[in-house]
């Protein structure tokens, strides 16, 4: 599944992720794949599992769409930019 990071706490390590009109879709850190924390607006692929609580995601990784993005940008800057946020 694609969808964007709603929201994200540093300091829980985890956040949620937009489901459309049904409960946001829970994230952990531990669920991360290539990258330690998520920044709100950004797309990300997960898988998406049932659990007792609702839906949590799995696998998560920052979607080719963002890549591309950052790609297209031309060299606007040398310094890398790292995707995060502090809520």
């Amino acid at each position: 599944m694609e969808t964007v990071v709603k929201k994200w706490f540093r300091d829980k390590e985890s956040g949620f992720l937009e489901n459309g009109g049904g409960g946001d879709i829970l994230v952990r850190k531990a669920d991360l794949v290539g990258c330690q924390f998520l920044k709100v607006g950004v797309t990300v692929e997960f898988e998406c599992h049932r659990h007792k609580d609702g839906l949590i995601a799995k696998k998560v990784k920052l979607s080719r769409q963002n890549k591309t993005n950052r790609q297209n940008q031309g060299n606007k800057s040398t310094k890398e930019f790292r995707f995060g946020v502090m809520t």
